[in-house]
């Protein structure tokens, strides 16, 4: 009795009801899992709210795993998944969809150092870039492109209000809390 591949979304956090429908349990199973397994720890918001990330996600997909269809114990689940973590450093769950590539996204290359070396006289080069400054056509972008742009913007809105979080609780301390 196996389930059918799970294919997490490309996100950076997750709210609840939405690991709800990934994982396929409710809520309260999910808060119940993160008090008997350390390894399963999402941040809060400010209001409180669980942000879960991909890797808690993965995490709570192995423990609904083992318990369901392994059907081991939650302390029997919670030892296995310990040694699993211990012996790699990333779950082995189900690849996600392929990503995308855009036509428009280009690789970009960490200039050499020797280049700024040479920059002596970079605002005049500016200064001369800018008379020749030819500006862009705008792109086109469908509904799905920008529905996907204003979901990275809401990310990135809420990963700024858990970093000014965390620079209040501890100012002194940069080190990630896993």
């Amino acid at each position: 009795m196996g389930y059918a591949a799970v294919s997490i979304p490309e996100k950076i956090f997750f709210k609840i009801g939405e690991v709800c429908d990934i994982v396929d349990v409710q809520a309260h199973v999910l808060r119940y899992w993160e008090t008997e397994f350390p390894q399963l720890s999402p941040q809060k918001n400010r209001s409180g709210q669980r942000s879960y990330r991909r890797r808690d996600v993965e995490i709570a997909l192995r423990i609904k795993e083992l318990l369901y269809v392994d059907e081991y114990t939650i302390a029997g689940a919670r030892k296995k998944l310990q040694n699993e973590l211990r012996e790699t450093s990333r779950l082995k769950i189900v690849p996600s969809e392929t990503v995308r590539h855009e036509s428009f996204i280009q690789p970009v290359t960490a200039p050499e150092i020797e280049e700024f070396e040479e920059l002596e006289d970079f605002e005049s080069e500016l200064a001369d870039a800018g008379e020749n400054f030819v500006e862009a056509a705008p792109v086109a972008i469908n509904s799905e492109r920008r529905q996907a742009l204003s979901d990275l913007a809401s990310q990135l809105l809420e990963l700024r209000e858990m970093l000014k979080i965390k620079k209040v609780e501890s100012p002194n301390s940069y080190q990630r809390k896993y």
